[in-house]
């Protein structure tokens, strides 16, 4: 049987930029140390939060060289390395497993809206050429296609697939997939407001953008799931329901960075064609950290 790659909370980390557009190594370094002090189990380095799709091959391979780096095994570093093309996935895959990632996060090829025969022989290509455990990653929204159960059947026969980051908001997909796939084939949440219902129907934990600011948080609610105390859960996601909403009031990772940005972390500005938080939408998230207790500026 396939241990998953993690269970409990992954943290999509996001890329720090300095204001003269530079990844900020020194602040991302500040950044993960804080994901470490909170107790997360794994770091996602380079997916959408840590916009992936603005950075160059050498930016990305040396940021996840330099998360390595900063974890030092204290946690799973799971590497974001999806294209729209099969061959720069690969290539991708390849540099940052020599970086020293401990698996990989590979999104549905976006633009091509490939079928699911081209999904199966895009991920079993790589799986093929890699040493590295992968994550497959669905979201629709984003991608323009989404993975079948029976699609996810085929590729959990892969020994190097472990299992699906499932965004897609579809519980039918996620109940069936269970049905199919069995417990070779894990399931984490990929979206902050739907942990307790998804790790009720046997997801394993979540890839999180909201613990970029509330590590703690995200911590104890899946690992209250992990052990069965759905209610107490439940709690806690509904308490921090607003905040949550809050922080994908405009699309991710514009809201976190602004997010953190406010609570003091320093995170810096986007890259185009991601631009700032609107005026109105900024205080709207203002409001739900005040209401969350998060505008206390970290100690320098």
């Amino acid at each position: 049987m396939k241990e998953p790659v993690f269970t409990g909370v992954c943290t999509a980390i996001v890329t720090p930029f300095t204001d003269s557009g530079a990844v900020s190594y020194d602040q991302f370094a500040r950044l993960i140390d804080r994901q470490l002090e909170g107790g997360v189990d794994a770091v996602c380095v380079c997916g959408t939060t840590g916009e992936s799709a603005t950075l160059s091959v050498r930016e990305h391979v040396g940021l996840v060289e330099a998360c390595v780096r900063r974890v030092s095994g204290r946690a799973r570093v799971i590497a974001g390395a999806g294209s729209n093309a099969t061959a720069a996935a690969l290539s991708l895959s390849q540099r940052v497993q020599d970086a020293g990632a401990d698996a990989l996060l590979l999104v549905t090829p976006y633009y091509n809206k490939a079928t699911q025969d081209g999904l199966i022989r895009h991920y079993t290509y790589i799986a093929d050429r890699v040493a590295l455990p992968i994550l497959l990653y669905n979201v629709p929204s984003r991608t323009g296609v989404s993975f079948t159960a029976e699609t996810y059947k085929a590729l959990s026969q892969h020994p190097n697939i472990n299992g699906v980051k499932e965004a897609s908001g579809n519980f039918s997909l996620l109940s069936h997939t269970h049905a199919l796939c069995g417990p070779d084939f894990h399931i984490w949440s990929g979206n902050d407001d739907q942990v307790v219902p998804m790790m009720s129907l046997g997801a394993e934990g979540v890839v999180s953008v909201a613990s970029n600011l509330v590590p703690e948080v995200m911590v104890r609610m899946s690992h209250l799931c992990l052990e069965g105390a759905f209610q107490e859960a439940a709690a806690l996601q509904l308490r921090y329901q607003a905040l949550m909403d809050a922080l994908f009031i405009e699309v991710n990772p514009i809201p976190i960075k602004a997010a953190l940005n406010l609570a003091g972390w320093a995170a810096g500005p986007l890259r185009l064609p991601l631009c700032e938080l609107s005026d109105g939408h900024r205080e709207a998230l203002r409001q739900a950290m005040e209401a969350a207790g998060l505008l206390q500026h970290p100690a320098a």
